[in-house]
């Protein structure tokens, strides 16, 4: 059983959100999902300005087993990645919580309520 935090929001699509308070969000895999895909092996980030709609691919994710997409769990405009995770993707394996991908600056912030609480994603991955 994974430590879930209480204070960030998830998507069923395994990626947690934080809000900053700048109104930002911060968007990483959770520790379920970095456990299903195993040993991270190199991590795709999108470019700084680009524009996604909630639910789109933001970038992959490549384990020793399988390559993944992550999605943005709200939309938004990228305004930061984490270069590094580019350089050490293990990262993801080793601080889930503490490693984050993107940052956003979402463009409806409601958005963010339509996400799970730690409750809610405990109970998704069956804990």
């Amino acid at each position: 059983m994974s430590d879930i935090p209480s204070e960030l929001r998830y998507a069923d699509s395994h990626e947690w959100l934080r809000t900053e308070e700048d109104g930002a969000v911060t968007i990483g895999l959770t520790d379920h999902a970095q456990t299903s895909l195993g040993d991270v092996v190199f991590v795709e980030l999108p470019a700084v300005g680009k524009i996604l709609a909630a639910g789109d691919p933001v970038g992959t994710v490549e384990s020793v087993k399988a390559a993944s997409e992550f999605y943005a769990p709200v939309g938004g405009e990228v305004i930061a990645v984490n270069d590094d995770v580019s350089e050490e993707p293990e990262l993801v394996n080793e601080d889930p919580y503490g490693t984050w991908l993107v940052r956003l600056k979402p463009s409806d912030a409601s958005e963010r309520d339509k996400l799970l609480d730690a409750a809610g994603y405990k109970a998704l991955i069956g804990e």
